[in-house]
């Protein structure tokens, strides 16, 4: 089972292809070439002839295919592409990937190399034809609570004959691409930066850069009810895009310039539950609260929703496992003796107990003592930053052991915490007191203040993560 969960995984950041599953748009690129794909159309540039053309194509002209067997991955590509003054372009690439997983870390290795190749592309009178492809890709993800991260490299040689009546000449083109990325509930993004080097038939070489990115999101939009007779003001509403964008920036012999890609998919909607709070109308966390519960992280069956009361333990490890989208594994216990809980303080049959079980197999929260979970005791700050940082899996990101943190309470921060403090406090998902200096680790967190502690991390989740992966590497590299 485990095998299988990690190709899985494998498989959509190997090959994050432009598709919607499941009401969820996905986007991302495809092999090397820098092309771009909606619902419908799939564009992409070649500079053989030492100028951009521009060739296209439909779904029906662009297949993707997917196989694993016994920890291995086969990818084939097939299209069948034109350009607009007749140009043609046919190819199919396998790609054979072995799977290496590191369980006990959390980790898996991909390397690949091509199997099979075919490719031919007519542009007036002369015929390109692949003769010889050279291939190597290897890729790492790393499975974190909130996120799966990836990165991996590829190095190509890419050998054309070139037909032209009865002289046959030779295109040889070097290709050394790097990718980086994340996926989790909230969306995805993915960059490649593909560098090519051309040797052209007389021996003349050009250059050609390639950055493209792809990415999927949920943005939570509110609208408003025009009538005024309504049960209900309005109501949150969940808009998932996706979109790819493609430049080449090239120096070839015969000209200099850029050209660029842009497709998006079709944006899906969905409606959320209305909430229906009475204790709210004036207080400052009163927008996060209401799109919380919406999304059903926080759920209340009253019209109270208590704000200024203690947020418990209990419900705060509920609300990130639903956040995260933790996968809660139903057991099956025909015909076997029901485990015990986790925690003694803790029945099997309260409400959500399998988030907190999945969050504490994952290592996202532990217990007050080994056999006790304290489900009802009050969430401290430094509590919650912990399980914030645990989830994104960045407790690496503090310094070495013995730093300390600028909060003037430092001393004041329990050792388990100090790391993830530090972390929080440089993502912007948790600040001190702005007014006296400290970060007050072992004050108790109201219901208000976690839930916008919370939505905070889901804005990181959603946007900080997009920006870092796609803006960040397109325009600074």
């Amino acid at each position: 089972m485990k095998q299988r969960q990690w190709l899985v995984t494998i498989v959509s950041l190997l090959l994050f292809a432009v598709v919607f599953s499941s009401g969820k748009a996905n986007a991302s690129t495809i092999d090397l070439n820098g092309g771009v794909k909606n619902e419908n159309t799939y564009e992409e540039y070649i500079f053989l002839t030492g100028v951009p053309i521009k060739f296209t194509g439909t779904n029906k002209n662009v297949v993707v295919s997917v196989a694993e067997k016994k920890g291995q991955l086969t990818e084939t590509y097939k299209l069948t592409l034109t350009g607009a003054s007749g140009e043609k372009l046919t190819r199919q690439f396998t790609y054979v990937y072995d799977v290496t997983n590191y369980d006990q870390i959390g980790q898996s290795t991909a390397t690949g190399e091509v199997t099979k190749y075919t490719e031919k592309i007519t542009i007036g009178n002369k015929t390109y034809t692949l003769t010889d492809y050279q291939f190597s890709k290897s890729a790492i993800t790393d499975k974190r609570p909130a996120s799966d991260y990836f990165s991996g490299n590829a190095m190509a040689r890419k050998t054309y004959s070139v037909k032209s009546g009865r002289n046959t000449d030779e295109v040889t083109i070097h290709i050394d691409s790097r990718n980086e990325g994340y996926e989790n509930f909230w969306g995805a993004t993915e960059t490649q930066i593909t560098e090519y080097e051309m040797v052209f038939e007389d021996g003349s070489i050009g250059t050609v850069k390639n950055r493209v990115s792809s990415s999927k999101s949920r943005t939570l939009n509110y609208e408003e009810n025009a009538s005024s007779l309504s049960s209900f003001y309005g109501g949150y509403v969940v808009n998932s895009t996706a979109d790819i964008i493609s430049e080449y920036d090239y120096k070839l012999p015969k000209k200099s310039g850029t050209v660029s890609l842009n497709l998006k998919m079709m944006p899906r909607i969905e409606r959320l539950i209305v909430p229906k709070f009475r204790d709210l109308s004036s207080h400052q966390a009163k927008d996060a609260i209401e799109k919380l519960y919406s999304l059903g992280i926080l759920e209340d069956q009253s019209n109270f929703f208590s704000p200024n009361t203690p947020m418990q333990r209990y419900d705060f490890t509920v609300a990130i496992g639903k956040a995260i989208d933790l996968r809660v594994l139903e057991e099956s216990t025909k015909g076997k003796k029901t485990p015990p809980s986790i925690f003694n303080d803790v029945k099997r049959t309260t409400k959500d107990y399998g988030y907190l079980a999945s969050a504490v197999n994952k290592g996202v929260v532990t217990g007050v003592t080994p056999s006790s979970f304290d489900p009802n005791g009050y969430l401290t700050r430094q509590q919650a930053a912990a399980i914030l940082v645990r989830a994104l899996g960045l407790e690496g990101k503090a310094p070495d052991p013995g730093f300390k943190t600028n909060y003037r309470d430092d001393a004041q921060i329990t050792d388990y915490a100090r790391d993830a403090v530090y972390v929080v406090s440089e993502l912007g998902l948790m600040t001190g007191d702005s007014v006296t200096g400290n970060f007050n680790p072992k004050q108790n967190l109201t219901r208000a203040q976690a839930s916008l502690i919370m939505l905070r991390f889901l804005e990181y989740l959603e946007n900080d993560l997009k920006q870092n992966y796609r803006d960040d590497i397109l325009f600074f590299d």
